[in-house]
């Protein structure tokens, strides 16, 4: 963990760089040698990007991706403005139906309680008939899962920290960071004043 530079704009929000810029890109290279090795037999694969954290993160990984790809989205959410899952997930079931019969790799943000990638990759089987599915996370926060569910595919094991930035925010905020970074308690606390 790297302390952040007093002279960023954000120094009195951020507490701790947990992940830097490049050792997310390094990561991202490393994913996308695995996903290559394992899903090259996929003919047309389909990235599935759950909006709107992992956005930063799908384009990049995406990027270095040299396999022929299609490019689908949705919009998931479960947090609605807070710093912990909701458990209740909103789903749009219209969007599936792109995905019959699909090799889809389902990209996240953030694998946290299991709720958010346990739900929609069900939906993907049962509902809309993908052909397979698999899952890919930037992120696995370490905690005790609400549903039983592993990602395929994990960029970066972290603790039981709130964090934001490269596509993660915090009320709306901190997306557009280019690192991975706790925020401090008290900016928590003001933000929601």
């Amino acid at each position: 963990m790297q302390p952040l530079p007093r002279e960023h704009h954000l120094a009195d929000h951020l507490d701790t760089i947990l992940l830097s810029e490049a050792r997310i890109r390094a990561r991202i290279m490393d994913l996308a040698t695995e996903i290559e090795a394992n899903e090259s037999t996929h003919p047309d694969l389909t990235l599935l990007v759950l909006l709107h954290g992992s956005l930063l993160f799908a384009a990049d990984l995406m990027r270095a991706l040299s396999l022929p790809l299609y490019l689908e989205s949705f919009r998931v959410a479960s947090y609605h403005g807070g710093t912990s899952s909701s458990g209740a997930l909103t789903m749009d079931p219209r969007a599936l139906a792109a995905l019959r019969g699909r090799h889809v790799l389902v990209v996240d943000d953030i694998l946290d309680t299991g709720r958010t990638l346990s739900a929609v990759t069900r939906a993907l089987r049962e509902e809309a008939g993908a052909a397979s599915v698999t899952s890919c996370v930037l992120l696995d926060k370490r905690v005790a899962r609400a549903v039983e569910f592993e990602a395929d595919y994990v960029g970066f094991p972290i603790g039981d920290d709130f964090v934001v930035g490269y596509g993660l925010d915090f009320e709306g905020r901190y997306r557009n960071l280019p690192y991975i970074a706790t925020l401090k308690p008290e900016a928590i606390r003001e933000t929601r004043r």
